[in-house]
């Protein structure tokens, strides 16, 4: 199943879909450097693409944490990346206001994981008409995610994706429960299956989130074989200089090994 966006391509090949992208806008140059560079590889691999960057951070540990380049900087820089490659993009958003601001710049409205339960963000979300992909709370039941959908759809908008990416084990560790794949497919909206946040570690006493990022591979191989619909991915040129979330990145020059490997999966098991 594919979420309902303009410019979704080469879905009439029933692969995966694939969200990814750098954690935030770091600047005016490299989100388009990225976006370039997993355009190719999409087109190369025919993998339907969305780039995925968020305009500004609200949800960082330390005062000091970078947050973003500005919200119309970020959002133009997006906006110039939907129009110059033709692909959908996704950015995520922590307020009512954020949901207004941000819907006509992009395609996706992502709702994060500790809000996911918001129904005052989820009512504006739904009310700009966008798709809306709300990440599962590390905290919720795949189950329990059913309400999420019912509130979207309830202030009128159907085009709903779903996001597994991990629950909370302990203060500082994630793990991923594959059931909840085909658990929150039951809602009929796409599920997808975050490879990169689920490999969190968080609560560092640094006050920056630490990762896991050699288990990338391990993450997206069993999420491809169990079903989902689509992978959502953070990649980065070079991880350890990124500005946010560099600990559990993938680099971005391991893409696309990484995707051919995913489609022998999903040749294999469909």
């Amino acid at each position: 199943m594919y979420p309902k966006i303009q410019n979704l391509h080469f879905t009439e090949t029933g692969n995966f879909f694939l969200i990814a992208g750098p954690c935030v806008i770091e600047d005016d140059r490299s989100p388009f450097a990225i976006a370039e560079q997993l355009v190719a590889i999409t087109e190369r691999l025919h993998i339907p693409f969305a780039f995925k960057a968020s305009y500004r951070k609200a949800n960082r540990s330390r005062i000091d944490s970078f947050t973003g380049i500005g919200d119309r900087e970020g959002l133009e820089v997006l906006q110039s990346i939907r129009s110059r490659y033709g692909i959908p993009v996704v950015t995520d958003i922590h307020s009512e206001e954020d949901a207004a601001l941000a819907a006509p710049y992009v395609d996706v409205l992502q709702i994060p994981a500790f809000l996911c339960r918001q129904t005052s963000l989820l009512q504006a979300a739904a009310q700009t008409g966008r798709c809306v992909n709300i990440k599962k709370g590390q905290f919720l039941s795949p189950e329990a995610m059913s309400y999420a959908v019912e509130k979207v759809n309830h202030f009128g908008d159907d085009n709903v994706m779903l996001t597994e990416r991990g629950t909370t084990f302990g203060y500082q560790d994630l793990v991923v429960d594959f059931r909840s794949v085909p658990l929150m497919q039951k809602n009929h909206v796409p599920v997808v299956v975050d490879i990169t946040h689920s490999l969190q570690r968080p609560n560092q006493t640094s006050g920056v989130t630490g990762g896991n990022p050699e288990m990338i591979s391990t993450i997206a191989r069993a999420a491809v074989a169990v079903g989902c619909d689509g992978i959502f991915m953070e990649t980065h040129p070079n991880p350890a200089v990124a500005k946010s979330d560099g600990a559990n990145m993938l680099r971005l020059d391991l893409a696309e090994p990484l995707l051919q490997r995913l489609l022998k999966i999903h040749m294999a098991t469909r």
